[in-house]
């Protein structure tokens, strides 16, 4: 996957980091700690502007975030409510808690959206429950462009600054987002275990 990451940057510049970044949000294997340093390493050589990378990949990082936010949205929230009474032990939710998320994000979905967009993993799952609490589109795009931006810049001047050291990033974040997702995987199951009906269904 690098040499397929490093090869679409070089060849395609700041549409390459783009699409690169579009992909990323859409696919969470695809992590944007390989992706962003790398385009940073091109900025110290002279290859790409410094700025233009944070752009494009902030932009392609956005746009990608849209489907699963209209996803959620179309899907709507009284659907996931019926599969969580229907499948709930496998959901890991019940309905009820379903409205407590929601609730949550209805009031500080923004920050929510901010903050979850600088956790692997996360920043892709979190477009869905802003979809699902219908919130305000410009509001998602907001809120996710700055936390997109603030993700970015940190990678893209870590490539910069170690330049032709770029790969330490992955050293130490790689294990961070095998970390990360290790602990979703103990929740989930912990969730599994403990599940019950909600109280709509006695």
């Amino acid at each position: 996957m690098t040499e397929w990451i490093i090869h679409t940057i070089s060849s395609w510049g700041y549409l390459g980091i783009f699409l690169v970044m579009l992909a990323e949000s859409i696919f969470p294997p695809i992590p944007s700690e390989l992706i962003i340093p790398f385009a940073g390493f091109a900025a110290a050589n002279g290859e790409l502007n410094l700025f233009g990378v944070i752009a494009a990949a902030t932009v392609g990082a956005v746009v990608g975030m849209l489907p699963w936010y209209f996803a959620g949205r179309l899907f709507g929230l009284n659907r996931v409510r019926a599969l969580a009474d229907r499948f709930g032990r496998v959901m890991a939710f019940n309905a009820d808690e379903i409205d407590m998320a929601v609730g949550w994000f209805t009031r500080f979905g923004p920050v929510i959206v901010l903050f979850g967009r600088l956790i692997p993993l996360i920043r892709t799952l979190i477009s869905i429950p802003a979809g699902l609490s219908r919130m305000p589109l410009p509001i998602f795009l907001l809120a996710s462009t700055a936390g997109a931006l603030v993700w970015n810049t940190i990678l893209t001047l870590a490539g910069f600054i170690l330049h032709e050291h770029y790969e330490v990033i992955e050293v130490v974040l790689d294990p961070l987002s095998y970390a990360v997702l290790g602990l979703v995987v103990v929740l989930y199951l912990i969730k599994v275990v403990t599940w019950r009906p909600s109280t709509a269904r006695g």
